[in-house]
């Protein structure tokens, strides 16, 4: 049986100080071709290791204030996610809480 393979590319372009100037993604099966964002956080599973391995990268000039709504939409996204995994409801809502309590504390919803 023929199985379909997907590629999620990332790009990184950095200064002289190997700091990122620029992002871009592309997800053809997704529809996106060579996107650019200020910011991404990768996380993948090391099953040997049982550890989270990450990627956080975000360009010199993401505004400060777009990185707190860009780090509560992920908090949300992760609860989401969290839920779908795990149908564990009890603690989707205490993380959707936090989610509450972190968006108040910084004022991103007026």
């Amino acid at each position: 049986m023929a199985t379909h393979t997907s590629t999620i590319e990332l790009k990184v372009e950095l200064d002289e100080n190997r700091i990122p100037e620029k992002l871009h993604w592309t997800a053809d099966d997704g529809g996106i071709k060579d996107q650019e964002a200020k910011a991404m956080m990768l996380s993948v599973w090391d099953e040997k290791a049982k550890e989270t391995l990450r990627i956080d990268l975000w360009t010199k000039d993401m505004p400060v204030d777009n990185m707190k709504v860009f780090f509560y939409q992920t908090l949300v996204a992760m609860s989401n996610s969290f839920n779908k995994a795990t149908q564990d409801e009890k603690m989707t809502a205490t993380m959707k809480d936090f989610c509450d309590y972190f968006a108040e504390k910084l004022e991103l919803k007026k």
